[in-house]
């Protein structure tokens, strides 16, 4: 049997030593989450045997990874299957996710390769896989990746080990620290096109009243990040480098984004950005936190009594807003876990703006996005966005004059964020709605597809509680590309917009419930479906 390889954002898993074949890597991977070199081998082959389907031209990889101890094996592993497939493969070292999709596009490359688990534990790895263009794998090639796998574990394939120790070796390296020179140069281009998006001569930022704590997680960031915003006027201070490991009681991966700390909270914290920040005005920056590999980031505000997290929904509304004094056509994705309030008041920018709903993962954003990209000389004005901190904003390509990609950088999200907030004006920036979001976990998911008798149960009980609530108009049951499980329901509760979401995790045996409502919708009896919901699919799905 075939099962799928992929999750919601690449191959994700514990680091193990190698399988002693690849039917029992594969095993490994479903069974108790290993990824192992033996299973990269295994999914390099794959990925060369299907590289012609790709856009673009040749057979050349490039590969990066970040600072996970167990990735040199991972990277051997992936190097020995895509050589053995024919690719030639180019190593371009410690870099983040973003660099790898710069380099992709740089290299002029087929395919790229980021050997990461995101905001996982150290001790995971995994890997993202980006096209020619820089966009991430869609599911029905990562279906095709997965059946070539499994295909190539029912065969007969003996290498000879001593060209498995020339073919575990890439046919190029880059230069040394590739990536520490090419990331900041490319982020400062972008840094000008954003200054000229928004209208900005000069940097200002009144909000930073002390150097921004920067946290980069200890990854690729923590060794250029801070400096650069320095020089570029935004003093600021990296603090991950006394982090025991990638991940470690750092970075964005431990907050949420709705968290929020007294000062006394913070200060005891074991984290290792919270209990350096110092109490400042309320309103002011003081913190900025990245993942382990780059492509996402949460920003920490000073409050009246602590600290509260801005996400990623405040920064692309801080973004659009900005923006919008300078362009009043702005297009908005969010994701279905997005702020309700995001996607409601965008229309109150200009009638122009378009915005759109996408599933989860960064990929979509990039996928609802690129349809709208064109040929022009100024910065595209749009935005992709999910709570947790992804962002997506265009870049321009390295060679070719007005053609633009879309990437992911906690760096480049950080940096638009500030810009933006240095001329929104806040009187125009979304009264935040209500969202919460809760997992049934240990379910059997074959249970859920959103179509089935258990998706119309759920969705009898959802509609009963509601009308229990208040009058309940444009009820509306729907599907959304790349949520294959996903019931979607939209509707008014006295004309107040609600939005309620049911799928199962693509990584986990859980099933989420998330509920989102309009600004200044009252939410203690509307949320009272969450326990519902839970409790039923609890005992259904178990």
């Amino acid at each position: 049997m075939v099962q799928r390889l992929f999750g919601t954002d690449g191959i994700r898993g514990k680091i193990a030593p190698a399988a002693p074949n690849e039917k029992a890597a594969l095993a490994a991977l479903h069974e108790v989450r290993n990824v192992c070199p033996t299973l990269m081998r295994l999914v390099g082959e794959a990925l060369g045997h299907l590289i012609d389907t790709l856009p673009g031209e040749g057979d050349h990889v490039v590969i990066g990874w970040d600072q996970r101890p167990g990735n040199k094996d991972l990277v051997e592993g992936i190097t020995l299957g895509l050589r053995l497939a024919g690719c030639t493969v180019t190593h371009i070292g410690v870099c983040a996710t973003p660099a790898l999709h710069y380099a992709v596009l740089w290299h002029k490359a087929r395919m790229g390769c980021m050997m990461t688990a995101s905001h996982n534990p150290a001790t995971d790895s995994g890997i993202k896989v980006f096209d020619s263009d820089g966009f991430k794998t869609s599911p029905a090639l990562e279906d095709e990746i997965s059946s070539i796998a499994y295909a190539l574990s029912e065969e007969e394939r003996e290498v000879d080990q001593i060209d498995i120790q020339e073919l575990s070796r890439p046919n190029k390296k880059t230069a040394e620290n590739w990536a520490i020179k090419h990331h900041p140069e490319w982020l400062s281009t972008r840094f000008t096109l954003l200054q000229s998006l928004f209208g900005i001569d000069e940097v200002a930022c009144p909000f930073i009243r002390q150097p921004l704590l920067l946290d980069c997680s200890k990854g690729a960031g923590s060794t250029w990040l801070a400096e650069w915003l320095s020089k570029n006027g935004i003093k600021s201070k990296e603090i991950s480098h006394a982090a025991l490991e990638l991940n470690r009681d750092c970075g964005a991966g431990d907050f949420s984004p709705t968290a929020s700390w007294t000062f006394e909270q913070a200060a005891q914290s074991e984290h290792l950005l919270l209990k350096q920040l110092k109490p400042a005005a309320s309103g002011t920056i003081v913190g900025a936190a990245l993942d382990g590999d780059g492509d996402r980031c949460l920003i920490v505000e000073a409050t009246e009594d602590g600290y509260k997290i801005i996400d990623g929904d405040a920064m692309a509304d801080t973004v659009a807003v900005a923006g919008h004094r300078q362009n009043p056509t702005w297009i908005v994705a969010a994701s279905i876990e997005s702020d309700l309030a995001l996607l409601s008041s965008m229309s109150r920018l200009s009638p122009t703006t378009n915005t759109i709903e996408t599933a989860v993962g960064d990929r979509w954003l990039s996928h609802a996005l690129r349809e709208h990209l064109s040929e022009t000389d100024n910065m595209p004005a749009m935005i992709g966005v999910e709570d947790s901190g992804h962002a997506v904003l265009p870049s321009p390509h390295p060679h070719s004059s007005g053609s633009w990609s879309l990437v992911g950088d906690g760096a480049g999200t950080l940096i638009s964020y500030l810009l933006a907030r240095s001329v929104a004006d806040e009187k125009s920036l979304m009264n935040r709605g209500w969202k919460q979001r809760e997992s049934v976990k240990n379910v059997e998911r074959s249970l859920w597809d959103g179509l089935n008798r258990l998706s119309d149960e759920v969705e009898n009980l959802a509609k009963t509680h509601f009308e229990s609530c208040g009058k309940v108009t444009q009820w509306q049951r729907k599907r959304l590309e790349g949520e294959a499980n996903l019931m979607l329901i939209e509707a008014r509760i006295d004309d107040q917009l609600l939005s309620l979401g049911i799928r199962n995790s693509g990584t986990q045996a859980k099933i989420s419930v998330s509920l989102r409502l309009e600004a200044g919708m009252e939410h203690e009896k509307v949320s009272g479906i969450i326990p519902i919901l839970t409790r039923h699919l609890a005992e259904a799905m178990r």
